[in-house]
């Protein structure tokens, strides 16, 4: 505004008269419209209800003396009266709630909402959190929560830096809010220091397990990526990182929406600038001339405006802000899907993704309501409804069918490569190149470092240009993100099971041992049904010390009735499940043994030991058959699949042994050496498919490796935790590694990318891993064992097994859970059926 003069009414010093030569009507008559730009000469009365003009009057003449300046001297005069009146500014005490808080932090900090940022003071106190702004642009003078409704607080980017932090909370009238703080210390700070106070209790926002729900089909495609939108920064409340939603859908013609044909989709492997072969050409063509720092697109596919274009009719006051008083051309609006669709596809500027709203809404973003007169279109239209696919009745049913379409099998297979380009390795560097995904580089996060520039018109322009052109979402994985798995798959389990348990005593004799039975003599009524084997319920049934040091492996032969341990005391013993008694020690070394595996006869035991020998002992003879010299260093792991044998060693190798007469018969033959499968670390453990296809070896140094025995060549390798593997499984079905290690993590890894879809904080070292089904149980350092659905990724029991660490887990045929520990003893555990 430009003032021609200044005066004071008589009237106790609380009106001032200010005359204009021009001046901005906004919201006329109390109408929704574009904004009134008048000039001529006109005055204006302005009635002070808390101050005085004395008070304002020196501000007033510095802004005035500020608008005669140039532009840049101008926006520096007004920087500098805005921080020399913020300084003087100090949260006002006499409105705290409570005499007896304690000042905990008292900071500045600018309150994010849509298209505004609102500076004021924060304080910190023993009870609650209070903003109090500089001006009265909020609904009320101060802003307080109590810190026990604090919800969930998250730490978030703002202006492509990390100084932001989002505050949910139950009720208040800050329900949700995002505050910006100066530097990312400050903002760490206050976060600190909230947390730090003993009425807080806010909901974990540990997510990582979200990955693999969604693999497991327990959250819809919409949920997930909420939440990776969520996680990369982006909320509904800070227009300029809005949640971003991909389209799915190209037709925008049919009659009927035929989500069983390939080409209803867009193809989401590519961006949307790439979708036609035409203009990526053109850009290309480009991109070659254009010097450093190249880009494909000038614009982006989620920016402030194109939010707003989306919202438009339902937040109209917003557009006027934005686009300073003014609503787009009514042809330049959005008024239909298809053209819409066509202008993304085609247009030489308009590479838009899609908001939320298309997902999950009523769809009332796309009805005019008549609140605001958007103008008439060239054919001579005014500008209402958006017209919608002939596939969809109303707008009700549109978003209900988009919904159906993103939720479909043919995008849940496919979604994982739009993930890719936006949250993913595809999102920048050489994999951004390839995939023609590149932007302009002030969208990118790191580009830009604005604390190090100090004029505050460049900034003031910068930080314009990172609001209002786009942000690309924080990169969230830097390998390629895991393909979906799809519904959760029911387990049937038919029989039933057989061990049961006891503390050196039975506590269960009709379910230590299940008798045979002539299954074809049981009548109908009688017959076993198929039965859920249900882990979130172990009961006790067998427990007994038989070695001398810590238990290292352990297994349950069924058709014999009996315990097979080996142990750090380099005895092998075999205990009868049925009588509970010792039946043979056999010592076989004078080292550790580490592993044993009991061949599918059930006559014959291999067992691994640290002295770099595999021993063949015969049950049924009571002597040991054969003795490979297997390595030269310790055997860490044996493994027996199809007739082959794996054995895993500290002198980094695995080896793979083939017999002339299978072990299954009753004639022995010795083993034969068939390849050595070299690695840069020792090995701790291995685990093969059923097929025989794959197999991954993990090392003390925290890599995994993955093979393929039909080439016997290395498919990749990843470094997967900070020391050493403890235990690994493979669940070749999935395509998923689980692993555990003495970093204390347990991890589920994508077999193809090696990218974790659930990383957990197990507290504790995790020795040992057992897989059935969708259940993974694990043993830990202090003696306890966890079961975890991993198809929903939630802990479903722990229970304390041991004294010591439980070192090893076999889970047999019928279900039977055993387990072996550093105390010496082994303990049989028995699931719950339904």
């Amino acid at each position: 505004m430009l003032f021609s003069s200044v005066c004071r009414s008589f009237s106790r010093d609380k009106s001032l008269k200010i005359t204009s030569s021009a001046f901005v009507e906004m919201k006329k008559d109390n109408v929704i419209s574009p904004y009134g730009f008048q000039k001529g000469e006109q005055s204006h009365v302005f009635c002070l209800n808390y101050v005085t003009v004395e008070d304002c009057l020196p501000l007033l003449c510095q802004l005035h003396r500020a608008s005669t300046l140039p532009p840049a001297d101008q926006n520096s005069m007004i920087t500098a009266i805005v921080q020399s009146r913020q300084s003087r500014v100090k949260f006002n005490t006499s409105w705290l709630d409570d005499l007896y808080e304690k000042i905990e932090l008292e900071c500045q900090a600018d309150k994010i909402t849509p298209l505004v940022t609102n500076p004021g003071r924060v304080m910190v106190t023993t009870s609650r959190l209070y903003f109090q702004p500089y001006n009265n642009a909020e609904t009320t003078t101060l802003i307080k929560v109590r810190l026990k409704d604090i919800q969930s607080m998250t730490k978030r980017r703002f202006l492509l830096k990390q100084i932001g932090l989002e505050i949910i909370c139950r009720e208040s009238l800050m329900s949700t809010s995002v505050l910006s703080c100066k530097s990312p210390a400050e903002r760490d700070n206050l976060h600190d220091k909230i947390m730090a106070q003993k009425d807080v209790s806010v909901e974990s926002s540990e997510q990582q397990d979200m990955t693999l729900k969604w693999q497991n089909g327990v959250i819809s495609n919409y949920d997930y990526l909420m939440y990776l939108n969520s996680a990369a920064d982006r909320s509904f409340y800070d227009l300029t990182q809005y949640p971003v939603m991909p389209w799915v859908i190209q037709d925008f013609t049919s009659t009927r929406l035929d989500l069983e044909n390939p080409e209803t989709f867009r193809d989401l492997s590519k961006p949307i600038g790439a979708l036609s072969e035409e203009r990526l050409a053109r850009m290309k063509e480009r991109y070659d001339d254009m010097p450093e720092p190249k880009f494909l697109y000038g614009a982006h596919y989620s920016t402030p405006g194109y939010v707003l274009f989306y919202l438009s009719r339902l937040a109209p006051e917003y557009v006027l802000c934005l686009q300073n008083g003014k609503f787009d051309q009514p042809d330049r609006m959005f008024n239909s899907l298809w053209e819409l669709w066509q202008n993304c596809l085609h247009g030489a500027a308009d590479f838009k993704e899609l908001i939320p709203e298309f997902y999950e809404s009523n769809g009332n973003f796309m009805v005019n309501t008549g609140v605001c007169n958007f103008g008439v279109r060239q054919d001579g239209r005014p500008v209402g409804n958006v017209e919608l696919p002939p596939w969809a009745e109303d707008s009700n049913a549109f978003i209900r069918k988009m919904r159906e379409a993103l939720e479909c099998d043919y995008v849940s297979k496919q979604i994982h490569n739009w993930i890719d380009l936006i949250f993913g390795y595809k999102q920048r560097g050489e994999e951004a190149e390839k995939a023609d995904n590149v932007f302009y580089y002030m969208t990118y996060e790191g580009a830009v470092d604005l604390d190090s520039i100090t004029d505050p018109n460049e900034r003031a322009c910068i930080e314009i240009q990172i609001m209002e052109f786009g942000q690309v979402p924080k990169q969230l994985f830097t390998t390629p993100h895991p393909v979906r798995h799809g519904a959760r798959i029911e387990h049937p389990i038919s029989g039933s099971h057989s061990v049961a348990a006891a503390n050196g005593t039975v506590k269960d004799q009709s379910c230590l041992v299940e008798k045979d039975c002539d299954k074809e003599n049981m009548s109908e009524t009688n017959k076993v049904l198929p039965r859920k084997v249900d882990f979130s319920s172990l009961n006790e049934v067998l427990r007994f010390s038989l070695h001398k040091q810590a238990i290292t492996d352990v297994k349950l032969c069924l058709k014999r009735k009996m315990a097979f341990s080996v142990s750090q005391d380099g005895l092998f013993k075999m205990y009868s499940l049925e009588e509970q008694r010792q039946l043979r020690s056999v010592p076989l070394t004078s080292m550790a043994l580490s592993s044993c595996v009991v061949l599918p006869d059930s006559n014959t035991v291999i067992v691994g030991s640290w002295d770099n020998n595999v021993y063949f002992y015969s049950v049924e003879y009571g002597h040991v058959l054969d003795t490979l010299q297997a390595h030269d260093d310790a055997i860490s792991c044996i493994t027996w699949k199809n007739d082959m044998l794996f054995t895993a060693s500290w002198d980094s190798s695995v080896k793979v042994w083939q017999f002339t007469v299978p072990l299954s018969q009753n004639d022995f033959s010795a083993a034969e050496f068939l390849l050595q499968l070299d690695h840069d670390y020792s090995i701790s453990d291995v685990a093969v498919d059923d097929s025989c296809a794959t197999m991954v070896s993990a090392t003390k140094e925290g890599q995994i490796y993955v093979w393929d025995l039909l080439t016997y060549s290395l498919n990749n390798m990843f470094h997967a935790h900070q020391g050493k593997i403890n235990s690994i499984q493979l669940l070749s079905d999935r395509r998923q590694i689980i692993s555990c290690g003495e970093d204390r993590y347990l991890r589920v890894l994508d077999l193809d990318s090696g990218t974790a879809s659930f990383v957990k904080d197990m507290k504790e070292n995790v020795l040992s891993l057992a897989v059935c089904y969708q259940h993974v149980v694990v043993g830990l350092d202090g003696g306890q064992i966890q079961v975890w659905d991993m198809e929903r990724a939630i802990l479903l029991n722990t229970c304390q097994a041991h004294t010591g660490g439980v070192t090893c887990l076999h889970i047999s045929d019928d279900h039977t859970l055993v387990s072996g520990s550093m105390d010496r003893s082994v303990c049989l555990w028995r699931p719950a059926f339904r």
